[in-house]
C-alpha cells in the first residue's frame, strides 16, 4: 500500500492495526544518498571495528534523507499453514509544521538519484506529498509552545487573544504602526455596532502587525469577541474577529485546542509509525539494516549519539558517570561500616575501588533504563537487560577481542599486530581465507593476502635488493674503470691495453670470473685485430695509432715473459688499480 500525506489520516489505523497483529516486521529504506567523503567501500570497511563503522556512518551518511520507508507485517495462519503480510510504502518528506517549526536541511548524492531515478522513484511524491515528522525533542518543543499559550490564560477571553507567537513582553506600538492598529480598532467598533455582520476578516499583514492586533484588542476588548488567525491557499495569514457571547466564546476555544491538537499530530506524522513499531517489542529484521536503524533513530527519535565513555579507567569512570546524561546514584554506608568520600580519592584501596566500581556499575544499569517506555530510574541487578553482559569479561588493551565469554565460544579470530598498519590474521576454519582474500579486492584502504604470498614476496624483496647491489656494482665498475682509461691511456700502455680486455668482460662478469675471464689469457696473448680493437674499445685512438701500439704491447710481452707465457700477468688483469 502506498502512503502519502494526503491518505496518510486515512489509513493509519489500517497501519495500526496491521502492527498489532503481526508475528515480526521487516523495514528497508531509501535514501538521498550513502556517503558525504569516501567511497562505499572506504565508509564499509570489513576491519572496522564497530565502533569505527558506527563513528564514520554518522559523520559521513546523517546529512542525507531517509525519504521512503518500507514496512511489511508478518502474520502466521495456523489454519493454512502459511503468513499474511502486509506491506506499506511511506513516502516521507520533513516539511515545516509552522514557520518556527524545524527548517530541515539535507544534501543528495548524484549517484543515488541517478539510480532510484533509473528504478521508476517518483520524486514528486517525496517533495510534494511527503509525510511530515517530528523527533521526540522538536515534539516535545512543540507541545510545550501550545501549553505555554493556555498557561497564559488569566481569565475568560485571555487566551482568545493569545497569538501562537507571542511573547511575554509587551510591544510598544512603533510611530509607524499606530496609524495601522487605529484603522483595526476602528474596523471593530463598526462590526460591533453592525447589526448584520457577525465577522470581519483583516487584510494579510506581518507577524509583527498581527502581534500589535493581538496586544491591543487583549485588553481593548476582554469580552464579546473571538479573535483566530487563519491562512490562505498562497500561506497568507490573516486575522478573522468574531461577535460572540461568553457560551459561543467557549465553545469555539474547545474548537481550537482540538484542532490545535491535530495539528499536533499531524507535525508528528510517520513518526507515529516509527512509535507504534517500537512500543509493540516485536521483532524487527532488515537486510545490512545498521543504516536503516541509524536514519530512523536520527530522523525519527533523536540526534545519534556520540562515545559517551571513551576512557575505562576507574577514576575517569567514576568522574565521566557523574556528568550528563547518567545520574549519580543516591548510597548510604550500613550503620557500623566506614564511608567512603569520592571528593577525597582513596585509589588502589581495595575496598575503594570495589566502592567506586559499585557506584560505576549503578549509574550504567540506570542509564539503561531510561529507553525503557515509560523509562524506569532503577534497574535492579537481576534485570533483563543486565543478562547481555552476564559472564562477559572485559579484555584490557586488546581492541580486537573486547571481552572473554564464559558462557559460549569466544571471538575465532586472533591478530598479531607487525606494526601500525599491518597485522597476522589467524582463522580457525581455513575455507574462510578465500572469502576474506575475495573481500579485498574491492577495498580501497586495506588488502589482504595469504601468508604464504606474504612470506614469498619477502624472498623476492631479497633477491631484488641483492640483486640490486650486485648490477649496482657492475654499473659502478666498467664506469670507473673507463674513467682510469682515460686518465692513463696515454701515460701507460700496459695499463691502455689491460683496461681495454677488461672492459669488455667486466661490464657482463659476475662477482665470481666468467668464461670470457677464463679465456683471455688466450686472448690477450693472441693477435689484436684492428677491426676489434676498433669496436671493442671505447678508448681507443684512430686505427693506424691502435695497430702501432698493439705491435707495441706484443713486444713488451715477450720482454717481461722470456718463456712466452703470461700466467702471471693474467691475474694482474683483474686487479683494481689503486687509484680511480
Amino acid at each position: 500500500m502506498e502512503i502519502i500525506r494526503s491518505n496518510f489520516k486515512s489509513n493509519l489505523h489500517k497501519v495500526y492495526q496491521a502492527i498489532e497483529e503481526a508475528d515480526f516486521f521487516a523495514i528497508d529504506g531509501e535514501f538521498s544518498g550513502i556517503s558525504d567523503g569516501p567511497s562505499v567501500t572506504a565508509l564499509t570497511n570489513g576491519f572496522d571495528t564497530p565502533e569505527e563503522r558506527y563513528q564514520k556512518l554518522k559523520k559521513h551518511s546523517m546529512d542525507f534523507l531517509l525519504f521512503q520507508f518500507g514496512l511489511c507485517t508478518f502474520k502466521y495462519d495456523y489454519t493454512d499453514s502459511k503468513y499474511i503480510t502486509k506491506s506499506f510504502n511511506f513516502y516521507v518528506f520533513p516539511k515545516p509544521f509552522n514557520r518556527s517549526s524545524p527548517d530541515v536541511k539535507f544534501v543528495c548524492q548524484s549517484s543515488s538519484i541517478d539510480f532510484l531515478a533509473s528504478q521508476g522513484f517518483d520524486f514528486n511524491k517525496v517533495f510534494r506529498n511527503g509525510i511530515p515528522y517530528l523527533n521526540q525533542e522538536e515534539e516535545r518543543q512543540l507541545r510545550e509552545q501550545y501549553d505555554e499559550k493556555r498557561l497564559q490564560s488569566n481569565g475568560a477571553g485571555a487566551l482568545s487573544y493569545t497569538s501562537p507567537n507571542t511573547s511575554k513582553c509587551p510591544v510598544t506600538i512603533p510611530d509607524d504602526q499606530k496609524k495601522f492598529i487605529d484603522q483595526v480598532v476602528e474596523k471593530i467598533e463598526d462590526l460591533l455596532q453592525s447589526e448584520e455582520n457577525k465577522n470581519l476578516d483583516l487584510e494579510p499583514c506581518t507577524g509583527f502587525q498581527r502581534k500589535l492586533i493581538y496586544q491591543t484588542l487583549s485588553w481593548k476588548y476582554p469580552k464579546g469577541i473571538h479573535v483566530e488567525t487563519l491562512e490562505t491557499e498562497k500561506k497568507e495569514r490573516y486575522i478573522v474577529i468574531s461577535k460572540v457571547d461568553e457560551e459561543e466564546r467557549k465553545r469555539r476555544e474547545q474548537q481550537k485546542h482540538a484542532k490545535e491538537q491535530e495539528e499536533l499530530n499531524d507535525a508528528v506524522g510517520f513518526s507515529r509509525v516509527i512509535h507504534a513499531i517500537a512500543n509493540s517489542g516485536k521483532l524487527v529484521i532488515g537486510h545490512n539494516m545498521l543504516l536503516d536503524v541509524m536514519h530512523t533513530v536520527h530522523q525519527f527519535y533523536c540526534p545519534l549519539p556520540a562515545d559517551i565513555i571513551n576512557n575505562t579507567s576507574l577514576a575517569e569512570l567514576e568522574k565521566r558517570l557523574k556528568e550528563t546524561p547518567f545520574n549519580p546514584p543516591k548510597v548510604e554506608s550500613a550503620e557500623g561500616f566506614p564511608s567512603y568520600d569520592t571528593a577525597s580519592e582513596q585509589l588502589h584501596e581495595a575496598g575503594y575501588d570495589a566502592y567506586i566500581t559499585g557506584l560505576c556499575f549503578i549509574s550504567m544499569a540506570n542509564y539503561l533504563g531510561s529507553f525503557l517506555s515509560p523509562p524506569k530510574s532503577h534497574v535492579s541487578a537481576r534485570s533483563k537487560l543486565i543478562e547481555p553482559f552476564f559472564n562477559k569479561l572485559f579484555l584490557m588493551r586488546v581492541m580486537d577481542i573486547p571481552y572473554l565469554n564464559l558462557e559460549g565460544p569466544d571471538c575465532n579470530i586472533q591478530i598479531s599486530w607487525i606494526d601500525d598498519t599491518s597485522a597476522f590474521v589467524s582463522l580457525s576454519q581455513p575455507e574462510q581465507v578465500p572469502i576474506a582474500v575475495n573481500t579485498s579486492k574491492y577495498a580501497e584502504s586495506y588488502r589482504i593476502q595469504t601468508y604464504a604470498d606474504y612470506v614469498g614476496k619477502k624472498r623476492e624483496e631479497k633477491q631484488m635488493k641483492r640483486k640490486w647491489t650486485e648490477d649496482s656494482w657492475k654499473e659502478v665498475e666498467p664506469k670507473r674503470l673507463n674513467t682510469q682509461c682515460v686518465s692513463y691511456g696515454l701515460q701507460n700502455h700496459h695499463y691502455h691495453a689491460n683496461s681495454l680486455t677488461a672492459t669488455s668482460t667486466v661490464g657482463k662478469r659476475n662477482l665470481s670470473p666468467s668464461r670470457a675471464e677464463a679465456g683471455l689469457e688466450a686472448r690477450v696473448s693472441g693477435e689484436i685485430s684492428d677491426t676489434e680493437l676498433e669496436q671493442t674499445d671505447p678508448c681507443a685512438e684512430p686505427l693506424s695509432e691502435g695497430r702501432k701500439k698493439a705491435k707495441k704491447l706484443k713486444r713488451m710481452k715477450k720482454d717481461l715473459s722470456p718463456t712466452g707465457s703470461i700466467s702471471d700477468s693474467s691475474a694482474k688483469l683483474f686487479e683494481v688499480p689503486d687509484t680511480w
